[in-house]
C-alpha cells in the first residue's frame, strides 16, 4: 500500500528516525484540503517514544480541522538542521515522512497533558505553561497521529 523509498542506500535506521522525531520541534502536516488541493502547514509537535504516536495542538476551528474531519489520512514531514562537510557547499539533510491517520483527542485532561509535553520542548517555565493552559485550554483541541508507515532518508542537496 505504501511505497518504499527508491534509494535504499539513503534509508535511515529506525533509531535515526526516532532520534529525528524526538529532537525535532516542527514539521509540515499535510492534509486533504478543500476542492482537492493538498494543504500543508508548519506545525509544532510532540513525539511519544513509548506509543510511537505524534501529537499536535490546535484551535477548534479552521481549514486544518475541517480537512481532518473530512479525511483523516495525513502525512507529516520532519527534517533536521543538516550539516555541510568541510569544503563542500551542499547541505546534507535527514528527513522523516510519516503516513497515518489523525484523530482528535477527546479527553480534556489528556489534551492538557499533551499541551504540557509539547510546551516543554520549547520552555521549561512550567508556571508560564500552566498559565497558558488555564487561559487557552478550553479553546484547544489536540490530535494524535497514529503512524501506518514511516520512512527516513539522508539527502545531499548537490
Amino acid at each position: 500500500m505504501f511505497r518504499e523509498i527508491a534509494r535504499k542506500k539513503q534509508s535511515l535506521s529506525h533509531e535515526q528516525i526516532v532520534s529525528i522525531l524526538v529532537s525535532g520541534k516542527r514539521g509540515v502536516l499535510s492534509v486533504h484540503g478543500e476542492n482537492g488541493y493538498p494543504y500543508g502547514l508548519p506545525i509544532n509537535y510532540w513525539y511519544d517514544e513509548e506509543t510511537g504516536c505524534i501529537f499536535f495542538h490546535s484551535g477548534k476551528n479552521g481549514h486544518k480541522t475541517d480537512a481532518i474531519a473530512s479525511d483523516n489520512r495525513v502525512s507529516f514531514c520532519v527534517y533536521d538542521d543538516g550539516f555541510r562537510k568541510d569544503g563542500e557547499w551542499a547541505l546534507n539533510i535527514n528527513s522523516v515522512i510519516v503516513f497515518g491517520r489523525i484523530y482528535p483527542v477527546e479527553d480534556y485532561d489528556e489534551s492538557m497533558e499533551i499541551c504540557r509535553r509539547l510546551s516543554l520542548k520549547f520552555t521549561q517555565d512550567t508556571e508560564y505553561i500552566e498559565s497558558e493552559i488555564s487561559k487557552f485550554g478550553a479553546a484547544t483541541r489536540c490530535y494524535v497521529l497514529r503512524p501506518e508507515h514511516i520512512t527516513g532518508k539522508a539527502v545531499n542537496e548537490a
